[in-house]
């Protein structure tokens, strides 16, 4: 590249800097050149990660200044050309010109007017700097907001533009930008997403409880409700309705997938110090690199460590959780990538918030009704070990195998929940029952997943398929101790006055109860999406399950059950130009054998079946993305808490409504993520258990939610790395239950945050500040249908300093 002589000393910096950052890429070509021509795919977007892609889908070398290229944007790019044709398309009318100095490489410059005494020049040697592909998801400094592809809506890496379902993707920059930390602060971007019961990882989605999570396809809860560590996440995938056919034992409102960084071959490390309001500090180291000159081994590290007090009295948590990860390239065709993580989260003092009449008590925010004692302590270890094999370009086996072991102790206090037989006196009085579970220390849940899966590529005439065929095996055997809800353990306290008990009181003998429980699944399942011409996509899978629950407890024989079940599932999505997508889909569920505690009795499995339409889009040059969906959605055996110790099987429930979800980028810089779900109709159809429930709504299912966050990073010199942004939640009022005899009200919050970010080097230093609950709120943020409920949290100031290099 030619530099011009410069009459002044600050010029020739630039010009010289400009020199020390040209980047060169070097990638083999997708596919072979036909007459001359190659095939491209590339969006608009920033002009930089276009020519980034430019150089992974061309046979040519590509040198350029970063800088002349940072503040453009490039034009779509699709279709077959010439390297000299694409890269003059994908120029546009930026202020940018190609010229081909040698046999497969081309230079940029700026054009003719904008460069100074062309004749006089100086020719400096390119600079050869490595670094991410363009619109890899996994690169560390990835900035989208909307991500192209999805896994687990089908397990083939399919645009969500051919996806006959609603998906939802969080991706990594939202949750750098929103300082997220805790799943619920994830799923609010997701429509129909509402919080389940505070602090403990469960969820509504389409009106229906959730607390099965997956990481990386795994089930990674079961029995019980596992509170997930966001510190190895990339992003968030959510599938939305029934995903049993590939997944097994899945809940019918949807599916979260939490995608787990991998070991990347270009080495990358960060630090990110976090502090915040109530004493809050959190730590967050990730490392990533090769280990080898070949590359064949790399590994990735990832830790975080938080500490921090609650804005309820006598309220603490504390974190530990640490994920390394090793990836093998066995050869060119195999790879194996094995994963641990551990986690630690211990929690103290939280307290509840019981009815009165019909609402959450109205005591301050920041009152607990527990006591300092109260723990509950979730640990966990998983060990995972994904290994590929691709036999050519068109067929792949993939191997998966995973192991966790959870122990969940608890202990505490719970004030009671107002209905029938609990009342509160004038004064406030109030009962507390007592809880504890692992009480000899040695409860326990062992989950072992096995699958076997292979994907391929092929042709019939006119249509072409891709195939995936697979078989997996879940089991879960779990053990648990446990005493309490009895009248000598039970206490007296007031809530306008409590009483605190300086520990727990003693355990009875013959008052500890136990249970051993085993829960083994197997499934096959089948699924091809076919490509046909005019655009028109097809997928169709079927699933066959196999369910068994058998067990011991001491309140009695538990009897043994096993069902078998086949899950169809189809979708059509026809896409008549680029940017639209219509589609439908039909979708049957086989989920959980509910729980032992009807009489020891098991419940029977959750079925459904779901009804899907919709309209998906992409704008803006394929920068901005939008669903809108129509759902019916019909749940069997939906498990319903008959009093704290006893789960009973209503017959049949049933929610429908209008969803859109839309993220994206609209203008250089202007980021956008929203969502808003109108669900009218929510209800139990049939009552089987004469609860009083039929023609109810459902618990924790409002009529309207919805959030929308969007940031703008300023694109003038002077501001270079400034970003702004704001957000607000709103979510409207929901059931207590499913009586309808208690409601918790409506909310509204609103989010700030502005970020810096200084290149120090060859690191990139960011200090950032988020406001939640600006305007201080108090609201109910979460609720079970029990009748207990947990504040949200006040204004609450959450800062950070990172380093990345």
């Amino acid at each position: 590249m030619s530099i011009p002589k410069h009459r002044n000393t600050l010029a020739l910096r630039h010009a010289v800097k400009a020199a020390l950052l040209m980047t060169m890429v070097t990638q083999a070509a997708h596919g072979e050149a036909v007459n001359g021509k190659l095939h491209f795919d590339i969006p608009a977007q920033s002009l930089n990660q276009a020519l980034m892609t430019f150089g992974k889908q061309s046979r040519q070398q590509l040198m350029y200044s970063t800088d002349i290229a940072e503040n453009f944007k490039s034009h779509a790019l699709q279709g077959d050309y010439t390297a000299a044709e694409a890269i003059e398309i994908l120029l546009g009318d930026s202020p940018l010109r190609s010229i081909t100095t040698g046999e497969g490489t081309i230079t940029l410059q700026p054009k003719a007017k904008d460069m100074q005494n062309k004749a006089d020049t100086k020719v400096l040697a390119p600079v050869k700097v490595t670094g991410y592909a363009a619109k890899d998801v996994n690169a560390p400094d990835n900035k989208d907001y909307k991500i192209t592809n999805a896994v687990t809506a089908t397990k083939t890496d399919t645009p969500i533009m051919q996806t006959p379902m609603s998906v939802k993707v969080v991706p990594q920059q939202v949750m750098k930008d929103q300082q997220v930390i805790t799943v619920d602060q994830a799923l609010r971007n997701v429509s129909g997403a509402v919080s389940g019961v505070g602090g403990s990882g469960t969820f509504f989605l389409r009106g229906f409880g959730n607390y099965n999570v997956y990481r990386d396809g795994y089930l990674n809860q079961s029995q019980w409700a596992h509170t997930e560590d966001l510190a190895n996440v990339e992003r968030v995938e959510v599938l939305k309705g029934p995903g049993s056919i590939l997944y097994g034992r899945t809940e019918p409102g949807g599916l979260v997938n939490f995608v787990t960084k991998q070991p990347l071959d270009t080495p990358y490390y960060s630090l990110n110090q976090q502090f915040g309001s109530f004493d809050l500090y959190r730590t967050n180291v990730d490392a990533t690199g090769p280990l080898t000159a070949n590359k064949d081994l790399a590994y990735r590290f990832n830790l975080g460590y938080q500490s921090n007090n609650t804005f309820q009295e006598f309220g603490s948590e504390e974190r530990l959780f640490v994920a390394p990860s090793l990836r093998w390239n066995i050869s060119d065709k195999t790879s194996s990538t094995l994963k641990v993580e551990y986690s630690d989260i211990k929690e103290n003092g939280r307290g509840m918030v019981p009815i009165v009449g019909n609402r959450p008590a109205n005591i301050p925010r920041e009152r607990n009704l527990g006591d300092p004692w109260n723990l509950q302590e979730d640990e966990y270890v998983m060990v995972s070990l994904n290994t590929e094999h691709a036999f050519n370009d068109a067929w792949k086996l993939r191997h998966r195998f995973n192991f966790t072991n959870h122990v969940l102790t608890m202990t505490g206090r719970l004030a009671p929940a107002g209905g029938p037989g609990r009342t509160f006196l004038p004064n406030g009085n109030i009962f507390r029952a007592f809880f504890a579970q692992n009480i000899d220390g040695d409860d326990y849940q062992h989950n072992f997943f096995n699958a076997l899966e292979l994907t391929g590529k092929f042709n019939t005439g006119f249509a072409k398929h891709t195939l995936l065929v697979g078989g997996d095996y879940y089991r879960s055997d779990y053990r648990s101790t446990w005493a309490g809800f009895t009248l000598a353990t039970r206490d007296s306290s007031n809530l306008f006055n409590p009483v605190h008990q300086s520990g727990p009181p003693a355990i009875l003998p013959g008052t500890i109860e136990t249970g051993n429980f085993s829960l083994p699944w197997f499934g096959l399942y089948a699924q091809d999406q076919v490509e046909l011409p005019y655009n028109v996509h097809l997928l169709a899978g079927l699933r066959y399950d196999n369910a068994e629950s058998s067990g011991t407890s001491s309140a009695g024989p538990v009897q043994d059950s096993s069902y078998d079940k086949v899950s169809p599932r189809g979708g059509i999505v026809w896409q008549p130009i680029p940017e639209l997508s219509l589609y439908g889909s039909y979708t049957e569920n086989f989920g959980a054998p509910n729980n032992f505690w009807a009489n020891t009795a098991p419940l029977p499995p959750q079925t459904a079946e779901q009804w899907e339409t919709g309209i998906k889009t992409e704008l803006f040059g394929g920068r901005f993305s939008g669903t809108v969906a129509y759902f019916d959605l019909t749940k069997q055996n939906l498990p319903v808490m008959v009093d704290a110790r006893t789960m009973r099987a209503i017959g049949e429930a049933e929610s429908r409504g209008i969803e859109t979800d839309f993220t994206g980028e609209i203008l250089p810089g202007w980021n956008v993520i929203g969502a808003y779900a109108y669900t009218p109709f929510a209800k139990t159809l049939k009552d089987s258990i004469g609860a009083g429930t039929e023609g109810m709504r459902l618990h924790n299912a409002p009529v309207n939610s919805g959030s929308l966050w969007t940031t703008y990073e300023f694109q003038q010199p002077v501001l270079h790395g400034l970003k702004v942004g704001a957000g607000m939640q709103a979510v409207g009022q929901r059931e207590i239950g499913y009586d309808e005899t208690a409601q918790a009200p409506g909310y509204v919050t609103a989010n700030l945050m502005v970020s810096k970010l200084w290149k120090v080097g060859a690191s990139r230093l960011t200090t950032q500040l988020n406001v939640d609950n600006l305007l201080d709120k108090t609201y109910t943020a979460s609720t079970q249908s029990s009748g207990l409920s947990s504040y949200g949290a006040p204004r609450t100031f959450m800062g950070a300093i990172k380093i990345e290099y």
